[in-house]
């Protein structure tokens, strides 16, 4: 999602629950060499937080796509609070993960009842797109065919779920 949200110039959110404390965000994800709009440490279970909430105060609602770790605790309740400030939010099942793997349906059922979408991150990413026509569409399409086997992958593990 870091190398499509590149290409479709989608600004990138991260924040990081109390780096002093259980560490940083893993380095692979190259948050610290990316145009992220913002990373910001914290320590409410939500990264709704003020740094956050700043960001979103122009423009009106937006959509928010959310990947992350504890489905049951950062996910869902950085959701319900962006779902609560009005923003469309959609859940990128194979973006989420938990310590306990049956935390994860549980949390998606939720949110789903509690007004986020709940899709895929290829899903999400061709809605976004809308048309092949774009310029970043080749690039999408071939970052889609790099990642086929570890999206199967975490596919197969969720349904299993």
């Amino acid at each position: 999602m870091i190398k499509a949200s590149h290409l479709l110039n989608i600004p990138i959110y991260a924040t990081t629950q109390k780096r002093s404390s259980l560490g940083t965000t893993c380095s692979e994800l190259g948050l610290d060499h990316s145009p992220t709009a913002a990373h910001v440490d914290k320590t409410a279970f939500s990264m709704w937080v003020p740094q956050i909430q700043s960001a979103f105060s122009v423009g009106g609602p937006r959509d928010v796509a959310i990947v992350g770790i504890e489905s049951h605790i950062c996910v869902t309740q950085t959701t319900l609070d962006l779902l609560a400030n009005g923003h469309r939010v959609y859940v990128l099942a194979d973006g989420i993960s938990s310590c306990n793997k049956e935390e994860i349906p549980i949390a998606l059922r939720r949110l789903a009842k509690e007004g986020a979408v709940v899709t895929t991150s290829e899903s999400f990413i061709y809605e976004v797109m809308g048309d092949a026509g774009i310029t970043a569409f080749k690039g999408i399409a071939g970052l889609v065919k790099e990642t086929k086997e570890s999206t199967k992958d975490a596919m197969q593990t969720l349904c299993k779920i």
